[in-house]
């Protein structure tokens, strides 16, 4: 297979461009060249995604099997490639976030929920859900070929740059008392990105998905388990219940990434209905690979720089010790 990628150097993106390469698809990338790390044996070309000439010139006048594309800038972006590739793609493969779903999700939110308002021809970028709903409706509006909206949730494993779960990995690794939100037994829901790249070349579905795995997939003390097992650190876990993280005033999701109570506006983010996706053929790995994946590669590389912070900054001493204050002076009930 001939495959385009958008993107490619960090993230989904570059877990595409190893996937493709590994089942032997012959790949070019278009990317600025400015961040991430391009992958060996992938054909390279640079252009920034806001300017239609040059992105019209890095696409000369070839023709591709499929495209992935893994834009969450301003959607006249990807209403610009999704025009330039009409006749040349038969299968439009775009990642955007379940995030485009109305606030606050609930639980078991499936594709028929309503969704943000979007414009395919916005050039903003303040609003991270408004841009990827632009982004989706740029792609179905303007591309003439079949189309897959991937709508991801968390996303982990290698090339994570937004930094969840290697903060867990790192901050375990340092060892000590750690404060750690419960339940122990709180359901998880998360997709390896490598998963993502997996289902979108081998099964090249048609519609829009909740990309995710089941809810459930693994837990809150599953994964930090298997975080101090594969670090070697000698890390104590200190379970807190959620009452205690919200008495120490320290954010579910940002500040402790991941997590987020069982209850509330944000417990909708580990339970997403992803039977149709499941159904459309994506299988997720175990979460233990997803672990172990993430530290050897954090080992061997490091945490890039981020785009941005959309994400927020993870806990720091200062909340830690909060935490640990309220936990010591009385029960916790994680």
């Amino acid at each position: 297979m001939r495959l385009l990628v958008l993107g490619g150097t960090h993230h989904v993106g570059r877990a595409v461009v190893e996937t493709a390469l590994a089942r032997g698809d012959r790949v070019t990338t278009i990317n600025r060249g400015a961040s991430g790390r391009p992958v060996e044996g992938a054909e390279a070309r640079h252009a920034d995604r806001l300017d239609p000439e040059a992105m019209a010139a890095a696409l000369g006048t070839d023709t591709w099997d499929a495209v992935v594309d893994t834009w969450s800038g301003a959607p006249v972006a990807a209403t610009t490639s999704a025009r330039l590739l009409r006749g040349r793609v038969a299968h439009y493969a775009y990642v955007s976030s379940c995030s485009v779903y109305t606030w606050p999700m609930a639980i078991g939110t499936d594709e028929h929920a309503p969704v943000v308002d979007g414009d395919a021809s916005s050039t903003s970028t303040d609003d991270y859900a408004a841009a990827k709903r632009g982004a989706e409706l740029a792609v179905l509006e303007n591309f003439d070929g079949d189309v897959a909206i991937a709508r991801a949730g968390l996303i982990l494993g290698p090339y994570e740059v937004v930094g969840r779960l290697p903060f867990w990995l790192n901050r375990v690794a340092a060892g000590g008392r750690v404060p750690t939100p419960g339940p122990r037994e709180r359901p998880l829901q998360f997709v390896d990105g490598r998963d993502i790249a997996d289902w979108l070349l081998a099964s090249r579905p048609v519609g829009t998905f909740n990309t995710a795995s089941a809810p459930g997939h693994t837990t809150t003390g599953d994964l930090l388990d298997e975080a101090r097992r594969v670090t070697g650190g000698d890390a104590q876990l200190v379970w807190v219940g959620p009452e205690t993280v919200e008495a120490a005033g320290v954010e579910p999701w940002t500040q402790l990434p991941i997590w987020v109570p069982p209850t509330g506006e944000l417990a909708g983010l580990h339970a997403l209905d992803t039977s149709a996706a499941a159904a459309a053929g994506l299988r997720c790995r175990p979460a233990a690979e997803t672990v172990r994946d993430t530290w050897a590669w954090l080992r061997d590389e490091g945490l890039p720089p981020r785009p941005g912070n959309r994400a927020g900054s993870p806990m720091d001493a200062e909340a830690e010790a909060r935490l640990l204050a309220l936990h010591d002076s009385g029960p916790s009930q994680p």
